[in-house]
This record gives structure tokens, C-alpha cells and sequence, in this order.
């Protein structure tokens, strides 16, 4: 019995063995396969890679962003129906795909204004940004010229001309755009006119849409000022988001930099500032003020456009402010195939309001357009991480587009233009 016993026991122990070899065996085979992520010590580029579309980065900025600041950039004109149609309309085309169409090799880059471009996009006018994030317009031109891409300075931003123009050093020609709101003092727009022209804007993008301000409501809600002033709601918030605050605080005054000393005004006053008498002849007098390329920005139909052709504009910027101006506009995406007609193939047509995909850069180039002009895509970046941010809004919808691309069969730019409309369709209703 003893011994019997004993073989047992061997036989028990030997089993063990066997049993914690196999458990080993199957570790080391999980290491090989189960590859941990290194953890990246930078805090901004942690929260960056876990954002892998642009709504990812909008929750990242809404997170990190007081209210009244996030709402500036997210809001729209009263009940806010345009912005969400501005999206819709994008989402409203469904692509047909070429099977077999050797897209091994692809080519994303195209021409705008005499310029060539690595992918067709550029970075829109945005008023205030070192309010979303103290890299501002800065950091955002940084990221656009990084990526080959214009960058466009609004009238209202809180960096002015001249100071972008020194902190982007020798950027190329063409890259450097500005956006100009025809003011009530005339002498005060065309100064602005001649300091973008004095250093080195190479288009003046004229803005058409603002003649009156639109109602913001949540704005109005958050009673936003500008510069920023502390309510009781603000100091709540200085402790429900102190890191914003603490950077805020720490960099120089904010201001409408272009306009430096005003009073404080609320967001929805600023448009005081704008002459609601504005009239074509003023587009005339812009031009022969401005020796470098036109656009006119706004929501054009067929007739303004050919207007605009008539006057010696050199390009469109199809836009209803990104529904921040009149709510219950046409969406620009479907202007775009009819102004189109209307201005002949040759002339720049850009699109911008509802961008939030390479998927939507493919359906306006696909309806006619040159190229898609980013607005809170990129600040949505800024917001949740400066520059760095906006570099991954770029490269987010340049990897989308170039996707996109491939998977609808076409392997150019050009022949995405040439057989766009073979390619989509209309959703079913």
C-alpha cells in the first residue's frame, strides 16, 4: 500500500510539473502576442492619442474647456438648426466605389489659387482663439504650415498681423491668408487692407454674412465678454476648471488684437463693428485696393457668384458661418453643385460649415468644389491640446480622406473631381 502510495505521489507530482510547464508555455506565448502600449509622460499626448475622430476631441475639449468658452466655439444662431444641417448634407451623399481600380499609388494633391496643396484643406478664420487655448492663432498657423497647409487670420483675432506674420517667420508664399470684415470706419478696413498686404498675405478673404450680428444664444445665456470677465459664474468655474484658467491668466492680456485697447464688449456686440450698409460696390472698392488673390466668404446662390466673377473676384468661399450667422440657412454643401454651374470649371470654389470627416473633403470635391475649409474641426483640436491638437485634427482627416480615397477607387485628386458625380449618390429619404 505504501508503495503503491508512493507512485501516487509521483505520479501527482510529476503531473504538477507538467500542468505549470504548460501554464509557463502559455505566458510566454501571450507576451508574444499582447503588446502593452507604452505610456506616454506627456499629458497632451496621452489625452491626443486616445482621440481617434474629431468627435473625440470635442468631448476631450468640452471636458477641459469652461462652458461659456466651449459654447463660443459649439453654439450657433438660435435654435441652431443650420449647424446641424450644415453636417446633414454632407451625410446625405453615399459613395459609389470602383472595384479593381489600383489604388496602390496615391496622389492628394491639388491646386488652389496657383498654389499647390498636399491635401485639400485649409484652416479657416476664427475669432479670439487664444480664449480656447493660449498657442491661439499661433500655434494653429504653426500646425497648418507644418502640414503644407494655408492658415487664414480673422479680423477678430487676438493675434494680430503683424505679430502672426513674425512668429511664423519665413513662411511660404500664399500660406498666409486674411480674412477682412468690412468695418463702419472705412479708413479702419482699408488699413487692415494694407497691413495684410504689407506683410505678405497673400488673400484677402472677405467676409459678407455678418452685416448685423447673429443671435447666439448661448452666448447670450453665458453672457461671454470679450476679454473675459469674472462673474460670480466664472470664478465657480476658475475652481471646476483651474487649468485653464492658470494658463489663461498667465499669458498676455487677451484682446481683439487688430482693434488693441477697446472697451470690453460682449460676443454678440462685436458686431457693431461691422457696417450693415455693405453693397457690392465695396467688394469693387476691395479690389482695386488689393493687388493679391480675392475670395468673397458667405452664403452665395448661383446670381452672387456670377456677380462676383463679374467684379474680378478670384474665388468663393461657400459658407453660412457654420450656422452661427442666420440659423435655418441652405447648408454650403448644397450650394456647391449649382454655383458650380454657374462659375464655370476654372474658377476656385472653396466649401466650408458641416467639415467634421475626410469623408465630407470627398463629397465636396465630388459635388465641384476645390477644396474644404476647416473651422471648429481644428479648434475643437486646439481646444482639447494647442498646437499639437490641430496637428492631430490634420492628420486625423488627411488619413480619412486618403482612406476614403482608396476605398472609392480613385487614385487622384483630380480624377476624384473628374468622375465625382459617378461616385455618389443620395441616401435613400
Amino acid at each position: 500500500a505504501g508503495g503503491a502510495g508512493g507512485a501516487g505521489d509521483a505520479g501527482g507530482a510529476g503531473g504538477e510539473a507538467a500542468a505549470r510547464y504548460r501554464h509557463v508555455m502559455r505566458v510566454r506565448d501571450m507576451r508574444k502576442l499582447v503588446q502593452l502600449r507604452p505610456v506616454s509622460l506627456n499629458p497632451t499626448e496621452r489625452r491626443l492619442s486616445s482621440c481617434f475622430d474629431i468627435a473625440d476631441l470635442r468631448r476631450v475639449a468640452k471636458r477641459r474647456i469652461p462652458r461659456p468658452v466651449f459654447d463660443y466655439v459649439d453654439g450657433a444662431a438660435d435654435e441652431e438648426i443650420a449647424v446641424r444641417a450644415n453636417e446633414a448634407a454632407f451625410r446625405a451623399w453615399r459613395f459609389l466605389p470602383r472595384a479593381l481600380a489600383g489604388v496602390g499609388t496615391l496622389d492628394t494633391t491639388t491646386p488652389v489659387l496657383g498654389s499647390p496643396l498636399p491635401v485639400p484643406l485649409l484652416l479657416g478664420p476664427a475669432g479670439y482663439t487664444r480664449m480656447m487655448h493660449p498657442d491661439g492663432e499661433i500655434g494653429a498657423a504653426r500646425a497648418a504650415l507644418r502640414h503644407g497647409l494655408p492658415y487664414t487670420l480673422s479680423t477678430m483675432a487676438s493675434t494680430g498681423i503683424e505679430e502672426l506674420r513674425a512668429a511664423v517667420g519665413g513662411a511660404a508664399p500664399g500660406s498666409l491668408w486674411f480674412q477682412l470684415y468690412v468695418t463702419r470706419d472705412r479708413a479702419q478696413a482699408h488699413d487692415l487692407v494694407r497691413r495684410a498686404a504689407d506683410n505678405g498675405y497673400g488673400t484677402l478673404v472677405v467676409t459678407v454674412d455678418t452685416v448685423v450680428a447673429g443671435n447666439r444664444v448661448r452666448d447670450l445665456r453665458n453672457g461671454l465678454t470679450i476679454p473675459p470677465s469674472l462673474t460670480l459664474g466664472t470664478v465657480v468655474q476658475v475652481g471646476a476648471k483651474p487649468g485653464y484658467w492658470w494658463r489663461l491668466l498667465s499669458g498676455p492680456a487677451l484682446d481683439y488684437a487688430n482693434f488693441a485697447g477697446g472697451p470690453r464688449t460682449t460676443v454678440r456686440k462685436t458686431a457693431d463693428f461691422f457696417d450693415p450698409d455693405v453693397t457690392w460696390s465695396d467688394i469693387e472698392d476691395v479690389r482695386s485696393r488689393w493687388a493679391g488673390k480675392l475670395l468673397i466668404k458667405g452664403p452665395l446662390g448661383p446670381a452672387d457668384a456670377r456677380r462676383a466673377v463679374e467684379l474680378g473676384v478670384d474665388g468663393l468661399l461657400l459658407s453660412n458661418h457654420g450656422g452661427r450667422q442666420l440659423d435655418r440657412a441652405v447648408a454650403p454643401a448644397d450650394l456647391i453643385a449649382p454655383v458650380r454651374e454657374a462659375v464655370g470649371p476654372s474658377f476656385t470654389l472653396l466649401v466650408d460649415s458641416g467639415i467634421r470627416h475626410g469623408a465630407d473633403v470627398i463629397v465636396a470635391l465630388a459635388l465641384g468644389a476645390d477644396a474644404a475649409v476647416l473651422g471648429r474641426a481644428y479648434l475643437y483640436g486646439l481646444m482639447a491640446g494647442g498646437s499639437a491638437g490641430v496637428d492631430r485634427a490634420l492628420d486625423l482627416l488627411t488619413g480619412q480622406f486618403r482612406s476614403t480615397m482608396q476605398l472609392l477607387g480613385v487614385t487622384s485628386v483630380a480624377d476624384l473631381r473628374k468622375r465625382g458625380r459617378e461616385l455618389i449618390t443620395r441616401a435613400a429619404p
